[in-house]
């Protein structure tokens, strides 16, 4: 393991390499690598159970164009469950976006300031909004032109009830150096996601290689911030892990294109937990002809489905 690994342990897990717990009534030395996993485990849960996070989340509902009322009461439009308002509002879905408009006394609220009419900027802008109406929050997701409202409960019985998450054992031969491929100029992919007829089309770089197991393996990278992004599927698909892959981040390239795969840190989508995202899925260029026996397993009682 080369510095720039040992540089991202010390950094990601801090001062935990002289970390030590009792066991079996004797001081056990943690192994700073495996106390970085752990804690990269625990954050992981962290940013579930986060108000951002995937696990608060109660619907997703696309929006066509025009005026929609939402509320409580089953004849509304959009149908919020749980015990808000029977009606607060429509939403009128223009070329340009969606714009809320709340009924007379509907306790409506952007930044702690209540609303009446607001122009919801989607998460694809700088600045999206989000409104709330007791315990519930709502706001526009645009996805290849097409709106949608994704509502949150941040007392949604699932982030109380849900279990913890499985895992392999840490393995660090699934620690593997990668070289970065480059394409002439990156490009544009279409990459399937869990709606249908839905797609994601992220920037390509290249495909990285590297080598596992004895045998050469590539893998499509997406660019996402200052990351490297994959989604990507193996033989432990539908029986041990999640059906439709899983995901990884990597950090960029150095100058001479080498990163780091660690499939330790391999998890599942949000899918996985609630039917209220649109996750890529693998496609058939990323799926390894192996079995990835490293990072998350799929629980399954960590679903709640779409009710």
């Amino acid at each position: 393991m080369d510095n720039t690994v040992r540089r991202r342990i010390r950094r990601l897990a801090g001062g935990f390499a002289l970390f030590t717990v009792l066991a079996v009534g004797a001081s056990e030395s943690i192994d700073p690598y495996e106390r970085y996993v752990l804690d990269w485990r625990a954050e992981r849960v962290a940013k579930l159970k986060a108000e951002s996070g995937y696990l608060n989340l109660v619907g997703l509902y696309w929006l066509g164009a025009g005026t929609v009322t939402f509320g409580a009461s089953p004849d509304n439009g959009l149908v919020f469950p749980g015990a808000g308002a029977a009606r607060l509002g429509r939403f009128v879905v223009g070329a340009d976006g969606v714009t809320m408009h709340v009924d007379d006394g509907a306790d409506v609220e952007h930044a702690g300031e209540a609303v009446t009419e607001l122009f919801l900027a989607d998460d694809t802008t700088d600045d999206p909004v989000t409104v709330t109406h007791g315990s519930l929050a709502w706001g526009v997701i645009q996805r290849e032109g097409r709106y949608a409202l994704r509502l949150r409960d941040f007392e949604n019985p699932a982030l109380d009830a849900f279990p913890p998450l499985d895992y392999y054992d840490i393995d660090r031969s699934y620690v593997v150096r990668a070289r970065l491929i480059p394409f002439d100029e990156p490009r544009v992919m279409r990459v399937g996601t869990v709606i249908e007829g839905l797609g994601w089309e992220p920037r390509s770089p290249g495909v990285v290689e590297f080598v596992l197991g004895g045998e050469t393996y590539t893998l499509e990278a997406y660019e996402i911030g200052d990351e490297l992004f994959f989604v990507f599927g193996d033989r432990t698909n539908g029986r041990e892990t999640y059906p439709a892959g899983r995901f990884l981040y990597a950090a960029l390239p150095d100058a001479n294109g080498m990163t780091y795969l660690d499939f330790n840190l391999s998890y599942s989508p949000p899918c996985a937990f609630n039917d209220f995202s649109t996750c890529p899925v693998a496609s058939p260029r990323n799926r390894l002809p192996l079995r990835v026996t490293a990072g998350e397993l799929h629980n399954r009682a960590a679903y709640v489905g779409s009710e």
